[in-house]
């Protein structure tokens, strides 16, 4: 599948000197980062934020989790999420994705899934005593919630010698 690249704006509050972060950067960022962070609503309005391991795929994020946990409750309520990586100090690149979770269940495309989270996270999926050892099956055969988050915006905050607020918006 071919990702198609989004409108880019740079925000007022960015350095005078800064440019827009070009989206193949923060794909690429998306696509190496470890852990990220979704941000669901529970159903009587409050947040739920938890750190979960998740990959980058055709133009969107895949993440996995329990059917009964409070992520997949809230996601079955309202698929409104936010997904957000980057690093925890003052240089780099950090990303918030905006974007509506789909659960996926095309055997087809959770092969893939699969395929790529093993890839990515390498014998902690797929060594016997990896932490996440056997994952990768469950995903294909469809025993745990797995969700597209595709972004409809995007932001990318550049820090560093010079700092950038990026947006990327998605048709």
């Amino acid at each position: 599948m071919v990702e198609l690249d989004p409108v880019t704006e740079l925000s007022a509050f960015s350095s005078a000197d800064a440019s827009p972060t070009q989206w193949a950067m923060g794909r690429r960022e998306l696509r190496n980062a470890e852990i990220y962070w979704l941000t669901t609503i529970r159903p009587e309005g409050r947040p739920h934020v938890t750190p979960l391991l998740g990959i980058w795929l055709d133009g969107a994020s895949y993440i996995c989790t329990g059917a009964t946990e409070r992520k997949a409750k809230n996601l079955a309520q309202n698929p409104h999420c936010i997904l957000t990586t980057g690093c925890n100090g003052l240089d780099g690149l950090d990303l918030v994705i905006e974007g509506e979770a789909t659960k996926v269940s095309d055997p087809a495309e959770l092969a893939s899934i699969a395929d790529t989270f093993e890839v990515k996270y390498g014998a902690h999926f797929t060594a016997p005593e990896g932490t996440w050892f056997g994952l990768g099956d469950s995903i294909r055969r469809d025993e745990v919630a797995v969700y597209r988050i595709a972004p409809s915006t995007a932001f990318g905050f550049g820090k560093g010698a010079v700092f950038s607020q990026t947006r990327w918006k998605f048709s």
